[in-house]
């Protein structure tokens, strides 16, 4: 996608934001003399009145008009505009428009340039990799975008291409997907942008000690890797690691899942696909920061190999963890690999994870949890999540009755409490295994992983959710 700046170029669309307000008084508008014309007919015949989330589509001798609302102008953000660019871009796309205009002068909000390259790489994206294309499939269109304001269009390009990246990976089924294969991705994307990819196979895990990492993968004939990719410029002013869930598929293991809750399973690498992807945009937007990515990646399945409840294994900086549920295997790979990243005594970690169901049922899937043990990172994190309509909730992580529950009869640590509190539970045990005096942050992505149909930049499937908020992070730290 291509986004220049418009000077009166014949284009096949025209997309139009406007809240309620501007449909009531157009006259204040900059707009092309042929949509002045023709937009204050639709409104006064109230075929569009800026409502939020409205889209009319109006044929024209020249191409296609499309109006897109914003709702009340005091409600309308950063984020409310992107989801309209998006939708409108979508549509005109999917009509086989080739080209877009799209006037955003008449905005005031802050940061639409970066915006526009959001909504820009993000509008055409579908997974149909496997799906048969017949006679009548219409591919997207769209390749080009003009407007009337300037700007960082490029920088938000880079972070929509990363989030469709991860979401091609996490939105690969099991059979396609397995640790060793998303191993040999991320040493393509290293040699391709440049990074240093170091891949942990079972023997390695072995001699380093990733007993949790180990026990985890044990039920499989796919055996676990662990990856540290890394991006190291000249004069880092700041060291950050990003560690990430690699389940490429869970099946509960011994205590096996429901069939219905197997569904989409294949989503819990996200963390691990959002953590290659943010290296992958590391590496191409090239900031001052040192950033290291570490991918835990298993396949968590039943077998005489399995590991069991009640089994005793030991986490690689010697705590020893009692097993009370093989479905809670997420937290054990995390463990192992927090470890890793905390010998490298970075300023930062930030661990992410499609983790608990129990996130989900506080926060619905909407909205993430935030956990940390840092009230500027987290602040900072909830900053930047803010502008990239990514909206993530503060959890606490201070409990002493949840983490009263952590303590074992028979081990320093089980690996799951009871049903309430399951969030908070799972950020205090990973908690043990983040080294003292680093600031670390945790994001339990489970309730937005996954979305049964197109809203505003999301599509159907596996969402990256997180991607874009982390890539800012790093811009401004």
């Amino acid at each position: 996608m291509r986004i220049n700046h418009w000077n009166n170029q014949p284009v096949d669309s025209a997309i139009v934001l406007l809240t309620e307000e501007d449909s009531q008084n157009l006259s204040r508008l900059s707009l092309p003399e042929q949509l002045t014309e023709i937009i204050p007919s639709l409104v006064a015949r109230k075929d569009f009145t800026g409502k939020k989330g409205s889209l009319l589509r109006v044929p024209m001798a020249e191409g296609t008009l499309y109006l897109s609302g914003l709702g009340k102008a005091a409600k309308c953000t950063v984020n409310v505009v992107r989801d309209a660019l998006a939708e409108g871009l979508r549509s005109a796309g999917k009509n086989r428009a080739k080209s877009a205009y799209v006037p955003l002068a008449h905005i005031a909000c802050e940061g639409l340039d970066v915006a526009l390259g959001e909504a820009a790489g993000l509008c055409d994206y579908v997974f149909d990799k496997y799906k048969t294309k017949d006679e009548d499939y219409t591919p997207f269109a769209l390749d080009e975008i003009f407007t009337d304001i300037e700007g960082d269009f490029a920088r938000g390009l880079v972070y929509a291409e990363c989030q469709k990246f991860s979401r091609n990976l996490a939105n690969e089924p099991g059979c396609a997907i397995y640790p060793e294969i998303l191993a040999k991705k991320a040493q393509a994307v290293a040699e391709e942008s440049g990074l240093v990819c170091e891949v942990w196979d079972e023997e390695k895990l072995k001699a380093e000690k990733m007993g949790a990492l180990l026990a985890v993968g044990s039920g499989s004939k796919n055996p676990p890797h662990l990856i540290h990719l890394t991006y190291k410029p000249a004069n880092p002013k700041k060291k950050v690691a990003f560690v990430g869930k690699g389940i490429t598929f869970d099946s509960g293991g011994l205590d096996l899942k429901p069939d219905n809750f197997m569904l989409t399973m294949k989503g819990d690498k996200t963390g691990a696909c959002n953590v290659l992807a943010i290296m992958k945009g590391v590496a191409e937007l090239k900031p001052d920061v040192e950033v290291h990515g570490f991918m835990t990646c298993a396949e968590n399945m039943p077998s005489g190999s399995a590991y069991k409840p009640d089994d005793i294994i030991t986490a690689r900086n010697g705590k020893t963890i009692e097993i009370n549920n093989t479905d809670a295997e997420g937290r054990l790979v995390l463990s192992d690999a927090l470890c890793v990243a905390s010998e490298l005594k970075p300023d930062v970690i930030i661990d992410m994870a499609t983790l608990t169901g129990a996130c989900m049922v506080a926060l619905g899937k909407w909205r993430a949890g935030l956990f940390s043990n840092d009230d500027g990172l987290a602040g900072k994190l909830l900053a930047v999540s803010e502008g990239r309509g990514e909206s993530f909730w503060r959890m606490p992580l201070e409990d002493e009755h949840i983490a009263e529950s952590l303590k074992s009869p028979y081990a320093d640590l089980v690996n799951c409490g009871e049903r309430y509190g399951g969030a908070i539970f799972a950020a205090l045990f990973l908690k043990e295994f983040v080294s003292e005096g680093i600031a670390w942050a945790h994001m339990d992505i489970a309730g937005v992983d996954h979305y049964d149909k197109e809203s505003g930049v999301y599509a159907k499937g596996m969402s990256a959710f997180g991607v874009r908020t982390c890539l800012e992070y790093v811009m401004e730290a």
